[in-house]
């Protein structure tokens, strides 16, 4: 279990820096991957790397609507680039990957904005918006 769960760490590492060059160029992850322009830091991008960016382009638009409803007094066109990054990420990872706790994603996401966020108080804002989210999506499963 240590070994897939730090496997994903890795993965959510290089999803991250996929979704960042996306967005610095204006391109999608997805074609960024596609041409192999990726940096390979540690090899090849791992599988669970290319499910997470797969899925946060076919699911975008529920993604960022999740987010735009639970970031308080944030525009989402207005939050640094990495954190953006790291909130799709992990909204996308809450909502559409069923065998990761809620718990599991949102500390991934602290700990990564921890490491590459765009401000000091990063860590907290990923933790204050994504558990919003684990929040109105257990909402949303405790009512069906």
């Amino acid at each position: 279990m240590s070994a897939k769960r730090h496997e994903r760490t890795l993965a959510r590492r290089a999803a991250l820096q996929v979704l960042y060059q996306g967005e610095i160029l204006d391109e999608s992850a997805a074609a960024i991957v596609a041409d192999d322009r990726y940096l390979a830091d540690d090899g090849p991008l791992p599988a669970y790397a290319c499910d997470l960016l797969r899925a946060i382009e076919e699911h975008k638009s529920d993604i960022d609507s999740h987010l735009k409803a639970t970031s308080e007094n944030w525009a989402l066109e207005r939050m640094p680039v990495v954190d953006r990054s790291i909130l799709r990420l992990a909204t996308c990872e809450m909502m559409y990957v069923d065998d990761v706790p809620l718990s599991v994603s949102i500390n991934e996401a602290v700990e990564l904005a921890k490491d590459f966020g765009g401000e000091d108080d990063s860590p907290r804002f990923v933790n204050g918006v994504l558990g919003r989210i684990a929040t109105s999506l257990e909402e949303e499963c405790d009512g069906k």
